[in-house]
């Protein structure tokens, strides 16, 4: 049972650290977009091309990455709250990404950073929280 708790404990401080680092570099990436294609548009050249082509599947792979801390951190919170807030704001900005991607609806590409902040306040909340002092805290039941 000992082991358990402690195995517990960890993948929730780890999924933790990984989501709002994840978070953050998503964060990172959506800022420095409107740069990359600037410089992009003074380049035309083949490798301007294949560059947007990685350059936009980095959205994708930043959710995936994002969505599999989450499902960890929720799953082992105590806080009741926190998995219906990091699945909210994951939803939140995967259709901003969506939106951005398909351009459905005329929204601020500044838009984005509220809910990737939100998930990298959250996911560092959720660590904060669970420095334990005992060894029953962080266990969800």
């Amino acid at each position: 049972m000992e082991n358990t708790i402690t195995v517990r404990k960890e993948l929730t401080t780890t999924s933790d650290i990984f989501g709002a680092l994840a978070s953050g570099l998503c964060l990172v990436h959506c800022f420095a977009t409107p740069f990359f294609f600037l410089f992009q548009a003074s380049a035309v050249t083949q490798s301007a091309i294949t560059g947007s082509l990685w350059w936009g599947l980095l959205d994708y792979f930043f959710l995936g990455i994002s969505l599999v801390a989450i499902y960890f951190s929720a799953a082992n919170t105590p806080v009741k709250w926190m998995p219906a807030a990091l699945y909210g704001s994951w939803g939140i900005l995967t259709l901003f990404i969506l939106n951005e991607k398909f351009h459905l609806f005329h929204l601020s590409h500044a838009l984005m950073f509220i809910p990737a902040i939100g998930l990298v306040s959250l996911h560092l909340y959720n660590r904060r929280h669970c420095r334990c002092v005992d060894e029953e805290c962080c266990v969800s039941d």
